[in-house]
């Protein structure tokens, strides 16, 4: 099971009420900054971006690709290993907004991680050093270390292994 804070909310849906949970201020600054960083092709500059202006722990060497999307809300809850790949048009959330509550948990990407494109990646999970993750995946459990997994739910493709 993911590991997210779970937080009641009462009337209206959770994203009506999203602005109790965070500043207006921090999602328009956030949203300009991640917006910069997913057009950026110089990938010193794009980690800068996460790292300094939104809080997230980026490992050396990580590359974003071209499109990546953190989270809006709660970027500084991402943390990236050394030498890890997020493909293009990947999307790394930290928040879920439902009917009844919203819900909060942290991501971390190992070391030596290569995400494939067009995969989201759900709040509360873990993906261990030297996993692969397939394009067009959607990662809503852990990910052992060394393993290769995908689909739509994730599944282990093949069993993990030393490289």
């Amino acid at each position: 099971m993911r590991k997210v804070e779970r937080y009641p909310v009462e009337g209206p849906n959770a994203l009506w009420q999203v602005y109790r949970t965070v500043s207006p201020w921090k999602a328009v600054r956030n949203f300009i900054f991640i917006q910069l960083a997913r057009y950026c092709p110089i990938l010193p500059v794009k980690n800068a971006i996460y790292r300094r202006v939104l809080g997230m722990k980026v490992g050396r060497h990580t590359a974003f690709a071209l499109m990546v999307m953190v989270d809006v809300f709660f970027p500084e809850r991402i943390e990236v290993g050394d030498n890890s790949i997020v493909g293009y048009n990947t999307t790394i959330l930290t928040h879920e907004y439902l009917i009844k509550e919203y819900r909060l948990g942290n991501v971390k990407i190992g070391e030596g991680v290569m995400i494939g494109a067009n995969t989201t990646i759900l709040p509360g999970v873990t993906i261990g050093d030297h996993a692969v993750v397939a394009a067009g995946s959607v990662v809503h459990k852990d990910v052992p270390p060394h393993a290769f997994v995908g689909g739509n739910p994730m599944r282990e493709l093949r069993k993990a292994q030393e490289r």
